[in-house]
């Protein structure tokens, strides 16, 4: 299976250097020397990984035969790619997001809300994209809280989100998503 692991984004300096926009978990892993990544579009590669460096959060990059600001400039928006065996990688609260595009959103009463288009990794947390029942986009932080059943094999998962941020649940005031009206939930 085929893996987005980042995007190149803009140069840094003058010397080859790129930043990377990560969509892993394992940046040592995928970044090291040596590592070759395919490219999509892929007439821009495949590139290897000269070397790679932390500058204030961002990480940056060179690759091989890549010597310029110019030459750099020419990869923006390449997609990095790796295939990825996902038995050797398989961790119980992971997933990729080829994994649960398409799966069924239904609420912990079993009320169905949409279905998933994607998953938005991010910095701070990543996001669900659901698209409701309603056509409307949804974007859930993709959080035990909110999410408490991941069932790939049985296509569904279960979200337990505010009252109000789908249609089929109606907000219930006390924003904690049980519709108790006794404020923040628990597990």
């Amino acid at each position: 299976m085929e893996y987005v692991v980042a995007r190149i984004g803009r140069p840094h300096g003058v010397r080859g250097e790129v930043t990377v926009e990560l969509r892993t978990d394992a940046p040592g892993e995928r970044f090291g020397p040596g590592a070759v990544l395919r490219t999509d579009p892929p007439a821009r590669g495949p590139l290897t990984v000269a070397s790679a460096r932390w500058h204030t959060g961002t990480l940056l990059v060179a690759f091989e035969g890549v010597q310029d600001r110019d030459a750099v400039e020419a990869l923006r928006d390449t997609l990095l790619l790796v295939d990825v065996d996902e038995a050797a990688t398989a961790e119980d609260d992971a997933w990729y997001p080829h994994q649960l595009r398409g799966l069924a959103a239904v609420s912990t009463a079993g009320t169905a809300l949409g279905t998933v288009a994607d998953l938005l990794t991010g910095t701070a947390q990543d996001l669900l994209v659901v698209t409701g029942t309603d056509g409307r986009e949804v974007l859930v932080p993709f959080v035990e809280r909110l999410v408490p059943v991941v069932d790939v094999p049985g296509g569904r998962v279960v979200l337990d989100p505010p009252g109000g941020l789908f249609a089929e649940l109606p907000g219930d005031g006390d924003g904690d998503g049980d519709g108790d009206g006794d404020g923040p939930g628990g597990r």
